[in-house]
Parts: structure tokens; sequence; C-alpha cells
């Protein structure tokens, strides 16, 4: 079972990096998902940093219940937008981690309880930290900014 959870987070890793490196660059990243895409990565990475420092006591559990429902929430953000201004292949690409984020919550929150794979969350929880400093390094240093007009399929 714990293994199958993991190949989750390998093909949400793989869809991610689909997203990114197909989609966006493409079709470039307007202002407000220069700041909002390292933001929906934060609130993911809240929740697995989390399960790092606290002990799976009673409070912790409902906090972390909190950070998970509010990241779930706070990553479909954008998809009014998106439904304007992405062509359709990237908002499948978008449903697809939509269905694997509280998934790999899950999961993260089954590692913590049992404290299994504790070395795996380590791990997950260093390259989702490099991803959201690439995220926001690259876009906002590296790209030019373009227009939401511009940012269309």
């Amino acid at each position: 079972m714990s293994e199958f959870l993991i190949f989750l987070f390998v093909l949400q890793g793989f869809f991610i990096l689909f997203d990114e490196f197909h989609f966006h660059i493409k079709r470039g990243l307007p202002k407000w998902e220069r700041i909002g895409h390292p933001l929906d990565t934060l609130s993911f990475l809240a929740c697995f940093a989390f399960t790092l420092f606290f002990a799976p006591t009673k409070i912790a559990v409902s906090f972390f219940l909190f950070l998970s429902a509010f990241s779930c929430i706070f990553v479909t953000k954008d998809e009014f937008i998106h439904a304007e201004k992405c062509p359709a292949g990237e908002q499948w690409v978008h449903s697809i981690l939509f269905i694997l984020h509280p998934v790999c919550l899950v999961a993260i929150y089954r590692f913590w309880i049992t404290q299994e794979y504790r070395p795996f969350v380590l791990f997950q929880t260093s390259l989702m930290s490099l991803f959201m400093l690439y995220q926001f390094f690259f876009w906002q240093l590296f790209r030019p900014v373009v227009t939401s007009d511009d940012a269309k399929d």
C-alpha cells in the first residue's frame, strides 16, 4: 500500500512538471500566476513540513487537517481565469492535479500517523521547496511578463 502511495507522488510530480515545462513555458505566465503558483506550492509544502516538526497529537492533527483543507481550496483559486486563458489540455492536467492533491495529503497524513517513510516525506518536502524556489526565481527574474491578454492558448 505504501509503495502505491509513493507512486502517486511520482505521478503528481510528472503532471506538475508537464504543466510547468510544457504549458507554462509555452504560453508564459501573467503576473497573477507568477505570484499565485509559488503560493500554491507553499500551501502544499506547509502541510508536509508540519508533519516533520510536530508529533501527531490531537491538536496537531486538527491543525494539519485545517492546513490540508486550506491548501485543497487555495490551489483552485485560478481556475475561473484558467477556464478562459488556458488550452483544454492544460485544464485536463489541472483536473488530474486536483484529484492527486488531496490524495497525496491523505498519504502524508498516513505516513505521519504511522511514522512510516519519514525519509521519503523529508525528501518530498525538499523537492517541493526547491520547486517553489524555482517557480519564484525563474518566473520573477528570467521570463518576461505576459499580459493577461497575451496568455491565451
